[in-house]
């Protein structure tokens, strides 16, 4: 159980598409969305694709697309006071368009998730902040599909680009969730985390 007063996170990594946004709201938990932690589309540091159709576009797939440090910050502070100011970010525009204050209104646990989610478990877990953390996976045809139908909906990019994109992310859904492992989450289903996670909050 987590120390009296203080909070503990619960990370939900795994591939865009697979489900995590979905599972945090069944869970009705409090949520630190960490894909909202994004560089706005004017920062210098920006990795670029070099090669394939999308060459030089910005690769928002790339962990150095994301700011870690505000990202694992957060999480301190929530685990820490239980509130903090975080980010709002609008992919269709590339940037940050506002800021939201979370508070967890005294719940012991939280969740992290976003597709940079596997990032900050070592730290998390070295500072003793982290309760568990899981890598949601899905068949890589489900994950792209569901991927495409949402960011279709919301208009996040040029129709090709997602398309194109969507056809490289589910050639590399291995390579992500392998990585998300070796980094310290647990593989796992959307329902098998459901019940793992609903299990440790009793």
């Amino acid at each position: 159980m987590p120390t009296p007063g203080r909070a503990r996170v619960i990370v939900l990594a795994g591939p865009s598409g697979a489900g995590k946004s979905r599972l945090a709201a069944r869970l009705g938990l409090p949520v630190l969305r960490l894909d909202d932690f994004y560089r706005n589309g004017s920062d210098p540091v920006l990795p670029l694709i070099t090669e394939g159709a999308n060459a030089g576009l910005i690769d928002w797939d790339d962990p150095a697309a994301w700011d870690h440090e505000d990202a694992l910050a957060a999480v301190e502070k929530l685990c820490a006071t239980g509130s903090a100011e975080v980010p709002i970010y609008d992919i269709a525009r590339n940037g940050r368009c506002g800021s939201q204050s979370i508070d967890l209104q005294g719940a012991a646990y939280f969740l992290a998730e976003g597709i940079f989610a596997q990032e900050i478990v070592r730290e998390c877990d070295e500072r003793g902040l982290l309760a568990g953390a899981y890598c949601v996976t899905q068949h890589r045809a489900v994950t792209f599909w569901r991927r495409l139908v949402r960011d279709l909906r919301e208009r996040r990019k040029p129709p090709l680009v997602l398309v194109r994109r969507g056809l490289v992310l589910m050639r590399e859904q291995p390579e992500v969730v392998a990585r998300a492992v070796a980094l310290g989450c647990r593989e796992v289903g959307p329902d098998q985390a459901h019940d793992e996670i609903r299990a440790l909050l009793r």
